[in-house]
């Protein structure tokens, strides 16, 4: 350590001394205080800051704050250190500010700032900020600990780079079972996406290992702190493709202060808001069929029932059925309850197309059954009789209930339904998708495809009460989400604000998702969307995405390609063998890998079938390794053993793609997408067996790779 590298060493430590001591005094005092549980509300607002307090200095403790900006705001005399954290620190004495929240506007230019001489500038409450950085720090806090120090910028310095020395620092660390937070190295781009207007329906293109969930859930918090007066962090919703991806995201929100925010699928989100009256078809089912090896790939058109049910014209359609169904919805006949009394269908016409037309029409049904309802007792209040009374009562209840039969009160089901009987001409449904839909009716049964659908005409029927609706939705592995997935969360969300985020380029659901991320924008008015794009891979060596982006481009006509940070590390490795030996090539495979510094490894194979087998025989050999199936609702790190499809969204030190052949990745749009998938989730380490001949999307000349031939 050179004599300057020591004096920063040196003023940093002191500094972070002196933050340490104030922030355990202030920790200490608000833990010594009796928490207040009584019926005065200023002693419960009381309560609640120091609560606050209490919540934001734990998470201080540890890790004080990340980053410092030495800024010179226009006007002013000389730079003052900005200490930037993951929260707020006052200094209780003086009020000044120790550390300043990451999301705070001044912290932008932590983010946003890239070097140079020029001028930097923030948006604050005041308006548009200007001044000089002289200095930007990295700093590495662990347990009050110092542990390194990294100047990116130096005004004075004769360099005037940004460096990426920090960087790469933290994407060398090997990663544990649950995805982290970036808010210490949070890029330029990546802070423009999470600084982004709230009523925007924001559209992300990222790479893969660009960080985009990371970024999504980094915006979530930003938005709690910036909007705290507008949104609520309970009527926030993360869909993710799985239950076992929101157990690996599941660290990320609480290490940023976040709680009580949602985190759901779509299936299940979807099967609660309608109570449960469907069931959904057994989804590993649907997706091994769909995975499963054959003599040839499965073709995807727009004539798939996935794309066919998810297509926006599809809901045209069933607008067009419900407002047909609208205007033969009532009765055609006066209503008789005993003779000498008329209700007159003009009257009931009235009370359901004008009076009422603002509700939805299970609303306005209910609405004008109890109007007829009070009506009835009004003619009854003119009978003195009490024996008539009781007899013309009776009468006109029995009399109610069969006029009502003729005033069906359906369910989002019992009327989806009735689009695949045949009957129906305007929502044309072809005869093949109809056909294998009602067979599944029968049983209440339902495939992904028919949620939306359902949830749409629940919504039309129902109404959207106020409680179900969203402030923000995040919309993970958005590629696999159809545009009448989008279309029903918008009736579901306030003023369009969404976070749409996925990779066209591992679009490998596409029997239901989209081609274009068009097919969103074109949902919402032009003025009121945003689209970035996210084309630098964080995760990856630059041998790791060099070959994965070859594979795109031998399968994928104009491939969305990755490009690599400077981060370099082994060649890919290529193991060949004869058939016969394919699982000892595997178990000595794993077995360097685990003698290795990787902490988590992934076994990946074409199908789920060939998953559970090699893990049987991993277990039976001595491997301590954990299954992955379409069930799986826990990431528990080590070594996963998991199909291919499986693997999106997760990362892991080493992955070890295991029938990398002809016969299991053909030269295909699908299996390109898919391989490219596998590939990508190598943060260190990428070895691929082929016992046979080479998959034809993997080039053997390839420099970025290093063939071994068995004996390993």
């Amino acid at each position: 350590m050179d004599t300057e590298t020591q004096s920063a060493y040196q003023e940093e430590l002191q500094r972070l001394e002196r933050t340490n001591v104030e922030i355990d005094k202030q920790l200490k005092r608000l833990r010594e205080t009796p928490v207040y549980y009584g019926p005065d509300l200023t002693e419960q607002a009381l309560e609640a800051q120091r609560e606050h307090g209490r919540h934001n200095l734990a998470k201080a403790i540890d890790e004080a704050y990340f980053g410092r900006l030495d800024f010179q705001e226009s006007g002013t005399a000389s730079p003052a250190p900005l200490y930037i954290g993951k929260t707020g620190v006052e200094d209780e004495r003086t009020g000044q500010l120790l550390v300043i929240d990451w999301r705070a506007p001044v912290a932008s230019l932590f983010y946003s700032f890239t070097g140079g001489l020029d001028a930097a500038s923030y948006d604050s409450p005041d308006g548009l900020i200007e001044g000089l950085v002289y200095l930007k720090r990295n700093l590495v806090v662990r347990k009050q600990i110092l542990q390194r120090v990294v100047d990116t910028y130096d005004r004075e310095a004769d360099s005037l780079a940004v460096g990426d020395e920090f960087l790469l620092y933290r994407l060398g660390e090997n990663k544990d079972n649950k995805l982290r937070d970036i808010v210490s190295t949070i890029q330029a781009e990546q802070d423009r996406i999470i600084r982004a207007a709230k009523n925007t329906a924001l559209i992300i293109q990222g790479v893969a290992g660009s960080g985009k969930t990371t970024v999504a859930l980094h915006r979530l918090a930003f938005m709690l702190y910036q909007y705290r007066e507008q949104v609520r962090a309970e009527r926030m919703i993360i869909f993710a493709p799985n239950s076992m991806f929101l157990d690996y995201i599941s660290g990320v929100l609480p290490e940023l202060g976040v709680g009580n925010i949602q985190q759901n699928t779509f299936t299940d989100w979807v099967l609660d808001v309608l109570d449960h009256e469907v069931k959904l078809a057994d989804p590993a089912m649907t997706l091994q069929t769909w995975f499963s090896l054959g003599s040839a790939r499965p073709v995807v058109d727009d004539n798939a029932p996935g794309r066919w049910k998810g297509a926006v014209a599809f809901q045209h359609a069933i607008d067009a059925r419900l407002s047909e169904f609208e205007k033969t919805y009532v009765p055609s006949d006066d209503f008789i309850p005993w003779e000498g009394a008329r209700l007159k269908l003009a009257m009931i016409r009235e009370w359901f197309f004008v009076e009422n037309k603002h509700y939805p029409l299970i609303k306005r049904r209910e609405r004008v059954v109890a109007r007829i309802k009070r009506w009835m007792e009004m003619q009854l209040d003119k009978v003195w009789e009490q024996t008539k009374k009781k007899e013309l009562k009776k009468k006109g209840a029995q009399r109610l209930r069969t006029y009502l039969t003729g005033w069906p009160e359906h369910t989002a089901f019992t009327f989806y339904k009735q689009l695949f009987d045949g009957k129906d001409s305007a929502s044309n449904v072809p005869g093949p998708i109809a056909a294998a839909s009602l067979k599944r009716f029968k049983k209440k049964e339902v495939e992904l495809e028919d949620l939306a659908p359902l949830l749409y005409i629940h919504a039309r029927l129902n109404g959207v009460p106020s409680e179900q609706l969203f402030d923000h939705v995040v919309i993970d592995e958005a590629q696999d989400f159809s545009p009448f997935q989008v279309a029903v969360l918008d009736m579901y969300t306030r003023n369009h604000s969404f976070t749409i985020l996925g990779d066209l380029s591992q679009g490998i659901h596409a029997y239901q998702g989209i081609h274009d991320w068009k097919e969103f924008s074109s949902l919402f008015e032009a003025n009121g969307t945003a689209y970035f794009e996210l084309d630098r891979s964080y995760r990856s060596t630059m041998e790791i995405i060099q070959f994965a982006n070859a594979v795109l481009e031998r399968g994928v006509d104009n491939p969305l390609l990755a490009v690599p940070v400077f981060r370099s590390g082994n060649k890919v490795r290529v193991l060949q063998a004869a058939p016969a030996q394919r699982f000892a090539q595997i178990a000595q495979a794993l077995t360097a890998l685990e003698s290795g510094s990787a902490s988590t490894i992934a076994v990946v194979t074409r199908t789920e079938r060939q998953a559970q087998e090699l893990h049987e025989q991993l277990t039976a050999a001595g491997h301590e390794a954990n299954l992955i199936t379409a069930h799986q609702r826990v990431y528990r790190g080590g070594i996963s053993v998991l199909p291919v499809y499986l693997t999106k969204g997760l990362e892991f030190d080493a992955v070890l793609l295991v029938d990398a052949t002809a016969k299991h990745y053909e030269a295909s749009l699908m299996d390109a997408k898919l391989l490219y998938v596998g590939c990508t989730r190598a943060l260190h380490e990428l070895w691929l067996l082929a016992p046979g001949e080479l998959s034809p999307l993997v080039a053997a000349d390839n420099p970025d790779i290093v063939t071994t031939v068995s004996p390993f």
